[in-house]
């Protein structure tokens, strides 16, 4: 028998059911305190810029790693990235942080999307234990090792006495002799190394950075190979070999040992073994007009030799399985039957399906991460969270909806929902209104961007958000409506027989002189089309999301080249060299080399920053902000907001034409709030985008191409994008934009739509036109979504 009695006090371990932030401070942050409800799904809104991913991740996340990087020992720290303490005056309550962002994943040319999630190491193991002919272990599928087999003989001390013995050894790998296991081999246009005209000391060689002035020169003069005075084409066979492919040797040059190598492996160690999109411009530029890359012959671009090719289960081989399509890989592993490899067939057939559940199942594994969007890229990442027995954690998710169609957002947020049912903590950055809706709990950040942002406007409901009056609260509910006429092209762009990826033979006609809007799922081949066969052409001028190149010295003044007008007006209005209003040379200051804070390497714990005492943060020598112009110093100057910037440097005393004109493009495209010396590295992808545009409509380029500009955008600030758009297409250009935002797509000219779905199930043009005739004509998931969309 049980009789009722009251429930007893909550036991003590079961009331830390909050996250509490008091006095943040990180970046714009001011002072901010909220709590945060555990085991719930909390969503981060407010316009860009306005402090979301400082308090998310530059806050919470971050101290939550930095605490669990200290439970190791200092050993282990020392190989760990060091993490500074947030700017805060109270943490409480964290749990276990994972970070699934939208960072691109590294365009090393060896990773692939099965070397990235652990499903290409599983395959190689089955492979090893099921194919047949048995080949070897694991490692002889591996196109990262190569084969080699060695003999000679080894001293070994046994009983005091030296002995020699012959010893012979073998490692089997799976790499691709010819290509070294990238898939792909180069081949140099000699034309564009050197001018066979001319000598070696009149300047044949057209590398960059290879002049004869240098060490280079008294390389080439001091060998001896051949004769520096001779014109290339005078040379024979022997001496344009040793010009060109020469082994590495050591060889004496005025007294110094120094290695002499041929041209080509020097370039191939010095420039083709980096990433094309690392490089410096001109770099970049060079080995585009030297080098083309071509499928390996040895190998068809499977990276692999004859022998890993060669072992098979069921008649497929490793290289067959990393081609398929992941969704037709996940059915043909389901359909082996092997109880003595059971635990690894089921680990890799969860990872497999979690591709497919989670929208990726139309990318193949041997398809090189670098070529991954950022949406995909963070999908590809939530894949090992996906199905993991770990509780209580918390998820910290950017923009998951990033390169989602409508169709696919609500596939995204049954997995937010899943994470959280599970009893995990999910705090999520978005606009998007349909990943909005689903929140237990909303934090709106603002009133606005930059230094008049930083705080916490409304914290609640999604009901409550929608009263409240907040920017995010009045324009959640926002509904584009479809153009009532749209323009007329002038020409169009032609593309025939597109078949890179999974596009299949695809003949368009892109019309120029209007706004045009490239839609379809993840995956329907959209990129493909547009960066495959539009992107390369005369006059097109592509902005993507890649990572912008730069370090902590570099700022939006010196991306754009807005600094190069003002150093000069500066220069001019003082009578003095513009080089002294550069930190980076003549006016740093001496103490910090012109950071403006002077770094402390603690070894494994983080190093601290602090302020340089000697220029007190400005990165100036003393005697250089003594010159003014327009009663403002350089570092000030630097200190500006962009429109800040625009009307000190528009009219009056400072009027300065060129450096207004890249002002007023930083504004048109919504970065009115950031500062002029900001560092590069604490923007968000969305506003390095929107940066990159601005320094290309300088460009003399008549069709722009825009891959999902909104990213990272508010829905406030979607309205002044599409004002800027129109602006650009009044002006006589040609916009194409890739794109899932409904508003975006009712906004359009001309829709081209692919599908019908992903992978080898898209890849077709499923609608040419108006966006009128797509809502009227429903005949496409981007149809019904965009009819629901504008209330048709």
């Amino acid at each position: 028998m049980r009789t009722d009695t009251p429930s007893p006090a909550p036991h003590a371990a079961d009331t830390h059911d909050m996250i509490r932030v008091q006095g943040a401070r990180e970046n714009n942050l001011k002072d901010v305190s909220i709590e945060i409800p555990k085991r719930r799904l909390t969503v981060f809104t407010g316009v860009s810029g306005s402090g979301k991913s400082s308090l998310v991740f530059g806050t919470i996340a971050a101290e939550s790693q930095r605490l669990i990087n200290e439970t190791y020992s200092a050993f282990v720290q020392g190989f760990m990235p060091t993490l500074a303490r947030p700017e805060v005056d109270v943490l409480d309550g964290l749990t276990t942080a994972i970070i699934v962002d939208q960072e691109r994943m590294g365009g090393n040319p060896r990773s692939t999307v099965g070397t990235a999630t652990d499903a290409n190491a599983m395959l190689r193991i089955l492979f090893s234990r099921l194919g047949q002919p048995h080949i070897g272990s694991a490692q002889a599928f591996s196109f990262n090792v190569a084969s080699i087999s060695g003999a000679g003989a080894v001293t070994i001390e046994r009983g005091g006495q030296a002995v020699k013995e012959r010893r012979e050894f073998s490692i089997t790998g799976g790499m691709c002799p010819r290509c070294e296991g990238t898939g792909s081999v180069t081949d140099f246009d000699l034309t564009q190394l050197y001018d066979d005209s001319k000598s070696l000391n009149e300047g044949a060689l057209t590398i960059p950075g290879y002049s004869m002035d240098g060490w280079y020169g008294r390389i080439f003069s001091g060998c001896g190979f051949f004769d520096p005075d001779k014109p290339i084409r005078q040379f024979t066979k022997r001496e344009l070999h040793d010009l060109l492919y020469k082994e590495p040797v050591k060889i004496k040059v005025e007294g110094i040992n120094l290695t002499y190598e041929g041209l080509i492996p020097k370039i191939q160690k010095s420039m083709l073994a980096k990433d094309v999109d690392s490089m410096q411009p001109h770099i970049r530029a060079f080995v585009e007009r030297v080098v083309t890359f071509t499928t390996c012959p040895d190998c068809e671009g499977t990276r692999l030799n004859e022998t890993a090719r060669s072992s098979k289960i069921a008649g497929i081989s490793i290289a067959d399985a990393c081609a398929m399509q992941i969704s037709d890989l996940a059915d043909w592993v389901r359909g082996l039957d092997e109880p003595s490899v059971a635990p690894l067939l089921a680990k890799l057939q969860h990872t497999l399906d979690s591709f497919v559940k989670i929208g990726l199942g139309y990318l193949s594994l041997n398809r090189p991460s670098g070529t991954l969007s950022g949406g995909e890229a963070q999908r590809t990442k939530m894949i090992r969270h996906l199905g993991s027995s770990l509780t209580d954690v918390t998820y910290v998710f950017d923009e998951p909806t990033i390169g989602l169609h409508p169709h696919d957002i609500q596939r995204m947020n049954e997995l937010l929902l899943q994470l959280r049912n599970k009893g995990n903590t999910v705090l999520v950055v978005e606009h998007k209104p349909e990943t909005i809706a689903i929140a237990d709990h909303v934090v709106d950040l603002g009133p606005g961007a930059g230094t008049a942002g930083g705080e916490v406007v409304f914290e609640g409901t999604v009901e409550g958000l929608r009263a409240s009056g907040t920017r995010t609260g009045r324009h959640l509910d926002d509904r584009a409506h479809l153009k009532p006429s749209v323009r007329t092209p002038s020409s169009q762009l032609e593309v025939r027989g597109a078949d890179t990826h999974n596009l299949q033979n695809v003949d368009v006609d892109v019309p120029l002189g209007v706004l045009t809007v490239v839609t379809g799922v993840a995956g329907s081949g959209k990129s493909s089309l547009i960066h495959g066969s539009v992107s390369g052409r005369d006059g097109v001028v592509t902005v993507d999301q890649g990572a912008i190149r730069g370090s902590r010295r570099s700022n939006p003044a010196t991306y754009t080249g807005l600094l190069d007008p003002i150093r000069k007006a500066f220069a001019k209005a003082n009578g003095v060299k513009p080089a002294l209003f550069s930190a980076n040379s003549e006016g740093a200051c001496p103490a910090c080399n012109g950071a403006g804070v002077i770094y402390t390497d603690l070894a494994m714990m983080a190093g601290v920053a602090t302020t340089c005492e000697e220029c007190e943060g400005k990165r100036f020598q003393a005697s250089v902000l003594e010159y003014h112009f327009g009663g403002r110093d350089i570092s000030e100057v630097l200190a500006m907001s962009v429109t800040e910037a625009e009307e000190f440097f528009g009219a009056g005393e400072a009027r300065t034409p060129a450096a207004h004109k890249i002002l007023d493009r930083l504004a048109d495209v919504g970065l009115g709030y950031l500062t002029l010396g900001q560092p590069l590295t604490t923007l968000s992808g969305g506003e390095r985008q929107r940066l990159k545009l601005a320094t290309q409509m300088a460009t003399s380029g008549g069709v722009y191409v825009l891959d999902e500009p909104t990213t990272g955008l508010h829905l406030a600030d979607v309205e002044h994008l599409l004002a800027l758009l129109d602006r650009l297409v009044d002006s006589g250009k040609s916009v194409i934009v890739i794109e899932h935002h409904q508003a975006v797509m009712a906004h359009a000219d001309w829709i081209i739509d692919l599908g019908p779905g992903a992978g080898h199930d898209g890849g077709r043009i499923v609608f040419e036109g108006t966006p009128a005739d797509l809502v009227a004509a429903r005949s496409t998931l981007t149809g019904e979504h965009l009819a629901a969309y504008v209330g048709s």
